[in-house]
């Protein structure tokens, strides 16, 4: 969850690149040109024609665009008597204000008179659009061109970034005004191509309060607080933008009490100038100075709001983030998913749905964000039933072919256990990007079909996409997954060579628990004494789980050791040794760490099991008895016992990790939270759909042993997600070969 969040939703940083994003939006010639335009290329009445017929025809036609009834305006436009050049005119503007561009096209071909007012529509139209082509030959064919000609074709240019492009025709004229050369100076700025922008700002003939501020914004936004600071100084005249930038600049580089000294010095702040700073403080999580400039706004609009509630989301303070959202006068979509988002955060998942419900009986429709949160949400509870009904409104509202949401589903339905869905997914995506490969890849990885992921390696290198870091990590752990050492360790000393990434420590984990999977323990522990640097925790851990699966007493105690001086609290380590010293029948050494867990104050992580029924989560720990059906399911654990042992399932002893006799290990392993999960499933799922289960730790080798036999007993396939991997059990057969 917090992982998609850093990628998606990590508000208040997001909100400072909103405003730093809007603050040069406003200052840019690309809108200026755009409401210049319109207004210029609107038709102006004629003088000629007073026929009140055909003034009541043009008026009609400019009330049916206006509305957006373009279909009804050219029902008119196609009766009127006579029709002179402000009518064609004023269907062309209509049709172009209506985003109805090949309709304008074809209108345009058949005027037989085209004026300034003509060419200079149908070119707004394709800078509109973005088609920069188009608007480059309708500026061509122009017998005439006046200066929204020229600069509708630069801000085209510089909105699709072709800058090369827009510097070459802004070299070609010489007498552009200052709009133009901010135009082109803030496309510099945005591409971070800040030489270029400072040549120009320089040999401007005249500067305005634009030209500074979007020196300063793009000198704020590249952490360059020197050079920025300078132009603040120099700056000839400073307006709300000029001080906010500097806010930014200050907030942006964490450095708070100089951003605070130039907000008080401001001699007139705005709503987002508040926000700049409010959004600093909750960045930096201090909330409580952050909650006392927001409660001193002279007048908070609905970002400002947003802000400080994605605050106390972030920071687990999700009593007080509910509070402020019940007090906003007004909400929109961003409140919503801040909130949705805030309890999702902090784990409270069914809070998180119930948000959603409560924010469509609002009539607020849910975007691209809202969506990515609640698929999010049913990623982690691993909710199938809920993840659908979402994906059926993503459907409704056309969002599934996009990128963002359509990856959002795609991690869902992999983490879901429905990996045939997630490639059906996967395959909708219109336009893929590296997290679209990365996370299908990475989702074959998990669900231990590691040749279908290195197959979408090679079809990502097909459709031109370069492996990044994240890739390789899927690549290596789809190996580690299936047992494919040697090929996982050919891509691990190519992937330098062919695609230029250093390994990283994430890389050298993955080649360790490669190997030592492998029981290759030694070429392990030399490939982790040779790294270019020194191993963490992770890579440490990765070596104590490997020893515990081969029984490497010493090594494993030489990485516990490791581990303890690196994270003394770390409860997961502890319980690896003890489960070595158990497996070996160390009683002694498995009582001494339990009473060094004991006064440090370490308590195991309580393993436990979902099943989602019919929408609804039911949770199992070991032993459990707080179930309302708790008699039928242990009636019918003893039936399956019963038929286990005329399958010749014999139970692990070895893995209870207490000293007691025989008998009581056997029934402690019988009712593990997995064992109650699938029995429940069994009595309450279709026979015809999978039973899907979920854990948050590893599952135990007995489980994994006595579900294999439970798959063929029933006839059923059980789908299991731990935390390290899927496992589905068919006909007594598990996908990972039993190799995990």
């Amino acid at each position: 969850m917090r992982s998609f969040w850093k990628k998606s939703q990590n508000h208040a940083l997001q909100h400072l690149k909103t405003i730093s994003g809007n603050y040069n939006l406003r200052q840019s010639h690309d809108f200026s040109f755009q409401v210049q335009c319109a207004s210029q290329t609107t038709p102006k009445p004629q003088i000629l024609d007073r026929d009140p017929h055909i003034v009541k025809c043009t008026n009609s036609i400019s009330t049916h665009m206006r509305n957006g009834h373009c279909h009804l305006a050219l029902r008119v436009f196609d009766a009127m008597p006579y029709r002179n050049l402000f009518s064609w005119n004023l269907m062309l503007t209509g049709y172009v204000k209506n985003h109805r561009l090949s309709d304008a096209r074809n209108l345009f071909d058949l005027m037989p008179h085209k004026d300034i007012v003509s060419w200079n529509t149908m070119l707004s139209g394709y800078v509109r659009s973005g088609c920069v082509d188009e608007a480059k030959l309708v500026f061509d064919n122009m017998p005439y061109k006046d200066s929204i000609s020229w600069n509708g074709l630069l801000a085209v240019y510089v909105q699709n970034g072709r800058l090369e492009e827009a510097r070459r025709l802004f070299e070609s004229k010489r007498d552009w005004e200052v709009i133009s050369w901010n135009c082109l100076m803030g496309g510099y700025v945005k591409r971070k191509m800040l030489d270029d922008a400072r040549q120009l700002f320089y040999h401007m003939p005249v500067r305005d309060v634009i030209s500074w501020n979007t020196m300063i914004s793009g000198y704020a936004r590249d952490g360059d607080l020197f050079q920025a600071r300078r132009l603040f100084e120099e700056s000839p005249v400073r307006d709300v933008f000029t001080w906010t930038a500097m806010v930014y600049a200050y907030v942006q580089n964490g450095m708070l009490d100089e951003a605070r000294r130039i907000f008080d010095e401001m001699p007139g702040k705005s709503d987002m100038t508040y926000n700049v700073m409010i959004a600093g403080y909750v960045q930096c999580k201090k909330m409580e100075m952050a909650r006392e400039l927001f409660e001193a706004m002279p007048c908070r609009n609905v970002g400002s709001w947003n802000i400080i509630i994605s605050g106390y989301g972030q920071n687990n303070e999700i009593v007080q983030a509910r509070k402020l959202f019940d007090m906003m006068p007004q909400r929109d979509c961003v409140s919503w998913a801040a909130i949705i988002a805030g309890y999702a955060q902090t784990g409270y998942y069914e809070e998180a749905m119930d948000m959603l419900v409560e924010m469509k009986r609002d009539g607020k429709s849910l975007n691209r964000s809202t969506f990515c949160c609640a698929l999010s949400i049913c990623a982690n509870m691993a909710s199938l039933v809920l993840g659908k009904q979402v994906h059926g409104q993503v459907v409704k509202t056309g969002y599934d072919n996009g990128c963002l949401v359509g990856n959002a589903l795609l991690d869902m339905y992999c983490k879901c256990g429905s990996i045939g869905k997630a490639y059906d997914v996967f395959e909708g995506i219109q336009q893929k990007d590296i997290i679209s490969w990365n996370t299908m890849l990475a989702g074959y990885a998990r669900h231990g079909f590691g040749r279908q992921a290195l197959l979408v390696f090679d079809s990502m290198k097909i459709a031109g996409f370069i492996p990044d870091e994240i890739t390789m990590v899927g690549v290596l752990s789809a190996c580690s997954h299936t047992g494919m050492t040697d090929r996982g360790t050919e891509y691990f000393y190519a992937m330098n060579k062919a695609y230029g990434i250093a390994p990283n420590s994430k890389h050298y984990n993955c080649m360790i628990d490669l190997l030592g999977r492998a029981g290759r323990l030694e070429e392990a522990h030399n490939l982790m004494k040779n790294m270019p640097f020194e191993p963490d925790a992770a890579t440490w851990g990765a070596l104590l789980g490997a020893s515990r699966i081969h029984g490497y007493t010493e090594l494993g105690e030489k990485a516990a050791e490791m581990l303890f001086n690196m994270e003394p609290h770390n409860v997961g380590m502890y319980v690896l040794l003890s489960n070595l010293y158990a497996g070996l029948g160390k009683w002694v050494d498995v009582g001494k760490l339990r009473l060094k867990m004991r006064q440090l104050g370490i308590q195991k992580i309580p393993g436990y099991s979902w099943v989602e029924v019919q929408t609804k989560i039911h949770t199992f720990t070991v032993g459990d008895c707080s179930h309302p059906e708790k008699d039928r399911i242990y009636a019918y654990l003893e039936e399956l016992d019963l038929k286990l042992k005329q399958e010749g399932h014999v139970p692990l002893v070895k893995l209870v990790l207490h000293d007691v006799e025989e008998e009581e290990k056997k029934r402690m392993l019988k009712y593990h939270s997995e064992k109650l999960a699938v029995a429940f499933g069994i009595l309450t799922i279709p026979a015809d759909r999978p039973i899907r289960v979920m854990k948050n730790l590893r599952v135990c080798e007995d489980c994994h042993n006595a579900i294999k036999h439970i798959s063929k007993i029933v006839g059923r396939l059980i789908i299991l997600r731990d935390s390290h991997r899927f496992h589905y059990f068919s006909d007594g057969i598990c996908s990972c070969g039993d190799y995990w």
